[in-house]
């Protein structure tokens, strides 16, 4: 039998964690055929693979491509890192359910906390829905280049259920309302969402800086309210959780996963929640480590969910900048790059821009990190790296140096001010535990202001080909099976026979990430940043050739996932 797509040559890393081996990948309709020796005489399309890498697309837990869905069919930039399914609706962010006239509340809100332009929401989504079904049949109905499945957020379900008055922070929910909050989730979840997600972060606020729904809540409400998942039998909990007190250091990291883990073990389901290195938390992230191990020996299922390199957050000179804030700077602003470009190179416009920053405090500038185009974008630094560092061996101000470096590159450079995850030990650490699990890559969110969404190429570049931490069979096991199996993707995250054809062709010794640049894309030409990457030869999705060598073919076979499928 002729197949319709053969991956000849390269070698099968299927998923699972087992050795990888040299065999041929057949593909016929959506589906994985064969994996071996394969005959690939007569088929629709043959891809050599030799001295290739042959992997199950990725699977990222964690994004918030819920409005761009609606949009962009590619959902890049995932797309250019091998990802071929995303779950969306993480942190408690979703825009179902919504009442007739809440579109505005609920696109304010996903603002407020991920940075996604209300006003790309509001005009890029057609808003026809109130329940969570009815967003998943919209959702089903337009293009996707890659596939995509979400969970129900306790943000609008409690926005749904008790309006604004959610937000106050003794806020409770009555009787009435936490058995409407149950009904509504074993809704979504018997409708297709792969589970619940919750907020708690003291950093999600509201436009008008009150905390988002749930933050202040009893947890005893996310307990029942998960009560649904354990009559339907189906369906994960995640969260952003609250380890900290209000005064940013102190812990209360015990309490957290005390509810963490009832949630876990009363719903009977698998509870992922973010988990990262912070500068004013100390090793926070070792007790929460302990005690996620100490829960699922008692009957939890406990995940927590992390990322293999610095969160940081970015600035370009084609969107916010260092010297945006200097009297001097402030009529560039309005202008495109180019027009900024051409401004910081006036001299006397300069001059005035050096003498202005002059004064600023030196120690931000300490923990921030310039990345040029060559050698493209590097995410470990040294302490000779900041930009702190560099203008003193130059013998200048920090925002002399900046200019001069802005110059240079015209204007291509882009600062890196890392925030969480700093401390690359901790990083090591985080993923050497057995717990943990990948995520956290945030795509689709912070679109001027972070661009995680790169993380598995930076994943299998620098701590398997790199720094040699993982083997490569092990790295693609958390980027597959490992990820696709805890939200319950059936079918997905591994080549074998039966499987869907996610595939990925991959040349690891080319895997580099050239720096973030920002695009106008989003409705009414908001800006973001995408990041593209070399070393992806192919990603292929339900059998559909996507992308070839970082290019769309114009292939779309991406699909709605459901918790249902």
């Amino acid at each position: 039998m002729a197949h319709d797509l053969v991956i000849t040559g390269g070698t099968v890393v299927d998923g699972t964690g087992a050795p990888g081996r040299r065999a041929d990948v057949a593909v016929d309709g959506d589906r994985i055929t064969a994996v071996g020796e394969v005959d690939a005489g007569g088929a629709g399309r043959v891809i050599d693979a030799e001295g290739r890498t042959v992997t199950p697309g990725f699977v990222d837990l964690h994004s918030h491509l819920d409005a761009q869905i609606g949009w962009d069919p590619l959902m890049s930039s995932s797309c250019y890192h091998g990802v071929t399914s995303v779950v969306m609706g993480n942190c408690g962010m979703t825009f179902a359910p919504v009442r007739p006239g809440q579109a505005e509340v609920l696109a304010g809100l996903m603002e407020s906390v991920e940075d996604i332009p209300a006003s790309s929401i509001l005009d890029g989504l057609d808003w026809g829905w109130e329940s969570y079904a009815d967003y998943l049949d919209a959702i089903d109905g337009v293009p996707k280049g890659i596939n995509a499945g979400g969970y129900v957020g306790d943000v609008a379900l409690r926005t749904y259920v008790a309006g604004d008055a959610s937000c106050e922070r003794d806020f409770g929910l009555t009787d009435d309302q936490q058995a409407e909050m149950t009904r509504l989730v074993g809704e979504a979840v018997e409708a297709g969402a792969f589970g619940y997600s919750i907020s708690r972060s003291l950093t999600h606020r509201t436009p008008d800086g009150r905390s988002v729904p749930g933050t202040w809540a009893n947890p005893t409400e996310f307990v029942r309210t998960a009560t649904a998942l354990r009559a339907l039998g189906r369906g994960a909990v995640e969260c952003a959780p609250r380890y900290n007190e209000e005064d940013g250091s102190s812990s209360r990291v015990d309490e957290e996963m005390a509810w963490i883990a009832e949630v876990s073990r009363t719903s009977g389901r698998p509870f992922s929640f973010n988990l990262m290195q912070m500068r004013s938390m100390g090793d926070h992230y070792r007790r929460v480590l302990e005690l996620a191990e100490q829960a699922n020996a008692e009957g939890a299922q406990l995940r927590p969910q992390t990322t293999p390199r610095a969160i940081g957050v970015l600035f370009s000179l084609a969107a916010s900048s260092l010297v945006d804030d200097l009297p001097g700077f402030q009529a560039a602003r309005e202008l495109d790059l180019g027009g900024r470009l051409a401004a910081i190179r006036d001299p006397e416009l300069r001059a005035r821009l050096v003498e202005e920053g002059r004064d600023k405090p030196v120690e931000p500038f300490q923990r921030m990190y310039l990345m040029r185009p060559d050698p493209g974008a590097v995410y470990e630094y040294g302490e000779g790296d900041s930009i702190a560092a560099q203008a003193a061996a130059r013998g200048m101000t920090p925002i002399e140096h900046y200019l001069d470096v802005l110059d240079e590159t015209d204007g291509q450079a882009v600062v890196n001010w890392p925030v969480l995850n700093e401390d690359f030990d901790a990083i090591s650490e985080l993923l050497a535990s057995p717990v943990t699990i990948m995520g956290l890559a945030d795509a689709g969110a912070h679109a001027t202001q972070i661009m995680d969404a790169s993380q598995p190429t930076f994943f299998l570049s620098h701590w398997v080909r790199d720094r040699g931490e993982l083997t490569l069979e092990d790295a693609v096991r958390r980027l597959t099976s490992d990820t696709a199996s805890f939200i319950g993707f059936k079918d997905r995250g591994v080549l074998r026979p039966g499987a869907y054809a996610d595939v990925n062709v991959l040349d690891l010794d080319a895997m580099w990430l050239p720096l973030p640049e920002i695009v106008h894309d989003f409705p009414g030409g908001a800006p973001r940043f995408v990041q593209r990457a070399t070393g992806i030869d192919h990603t292929i999705v339900n059998g559909v050739p996507f992308l070839e060598g970082g290019e769309h073919t114009g292939g779309l076979g991406g699909r709605l996932l459901r918790s249902t499928d």
